[in-house]
């Protein structure tokens, strides 16, 4: 068996940022027992991905019976399982065993689990007090929980094409200034590659300024971040660079860089109210809330919860577009000192070799 210490544990596995629930109520157990699991067992993640489904079903059904014992009970459940769940990666990072099977794996068992205890929950309260809110609410459970998904996939997709688009951009632009930079001649004339004559200070301080300000926009993940990722068992981004298209939104909001910091410092993401703050809201805070005090505060705690989660999803969608501003404000910079510049057919053939089939216009759309 291996012999993983509990600083390598965590240097594996703890993401760089994550839910504030998990950084304080879940990784300082998970790490322990990852390592324990690593080190004494031969457990694969996919055998953990399983035990955390049925974890689930076991607090679906103990939700189901509605008596305040079992919410006790099942919350208790349903947090072991989500300790399982995060256990299953963890693993898999530590051990080099990710798989796309697993991956799919977990997603699946995630949103069968959440789609079975919310069932289970509200139809169990329907069943003791015969409020038909309870169903309401079941159907608002399980619309947030789809929507916080499909916003994360398409942000994601949207933010790598921009991505794609601007690492091309950039790769068009150092393609045309290497055009255009001088040489001697027998003349004793400088021209560019392409054979033009070149001005002292014209087209090629117009485009050495155009690629500054594009490495500063677009900066290539350092090497010291790619082994510490590779280390962690990640699997760095290293064909497209890091985008900074958030410009307008701190301009707008100045406090947030400091805010960002503040929490990025402890690891915990801006995103405060996500789909794990919202799950162990709903199926852990509520039913022992619910089983001390009265079972409308499962509504209460839902609804309020739920509005948080909300407002927070609005948030990412008003700062993707204030992203999409600045995309296209560097892209039509870009373009109008490439058109100044004059590119030769090579250059231009070497951008469309280089370049993303994603147009800006369809990033919009």
């Amino acid at each position: 068996m291996a012999g993983f210490t509990l600083d390598e544990v965590r240097a594996r596995t703890l993401k760089e940022r994550e839910s504030w629930w998990t950084v304080y109520l879940v990784d300082p157990i998970a790490v322990r027992l990852v390592r324990l699991i690593a080190n004494r067992t031969s457990m694969t993640p996919n055998q953990l991905t399983v035990v955390a489904l049925f974890l689930g079903l076991g607090a679906a059904v103990c939700f189901a019976f509605g008596y305040w014992q079992f919410l006790i009970l099942g919350a208790a459940l349903y947090y072991v399982c989500f300790l399982v769940d995060c256990m299953d990666g963890k693993l898999a990072r530590l051990t080099d065993s990710e798989t796309i099977f697993g991956a799919w794996m977990d997603y699946v068992s995630d949103r069968f689990r959440v789609l079975v205890c919310v069932v289970a929950l509200m139809g169990g309260q329907y069943r003791e007090t015969g409020h038909v809110a309870f169903v309401w609410l079941a159907l608002v459970v399980v619309f947030l929980d789809m929507l916080r998904y499909l916003n994360a996939l398409q942000v994601y997709k949207v933010r790598r094409e921009m991505r794609s688009h601007l690492a091309a951009a950039l790769e068009r632009a150092r393609a045309t200034l290497s055009m255009l930079e001088p040489e001697g001649d027998d003349t004793g004339e400088a021209t560019g590659r392409g054979g033009r004559t070149m001005s002292d200070g014209g087209e090629q301080a117009v485009l050495r300024h155009g690629i500054g300000v594009l490495e500063q926009i677009l900066r290539s993940q350092n090497e010291r971040e790619a082994r510490n990722q590779r280390t962690a068992g990640k699997q760095p981004d290293l064909t497209l660079p890091k985008v900074d298209l958030h410009q307008e939104f701190r301009n707008r909001f100045p406090w947030y860089q400091r805010f960002w910091a503040a929490l990025n410092a402890r690891r915990i993401r801006t995103h405060l109210v996500g789909g794990i703050e919202f799950q162990m809201a709903v199926f852990v805070v509520a039913p022992v809330t619910a089983a001390l005090v009265g079972a409308s505060m499962i509504g209460w705690i839902t609804a309020f919860v739920g509005v948080l989660l909300l407002a927070f999803e609005i948030a990412i969608i008003y700062k993707l577009w204030l992203s999409t501003r600045d995309f296209f404000r560097v892209v039509d910079g870009i373009d109008s000192a490439l058109r100044f510049s004059g590119p030769s057919d090579g250059a231009e053939e070497q951008g469309r070799d280089t370049g993303s089939d994603t147009d800006p216009q369809t990033i919009a759309r």
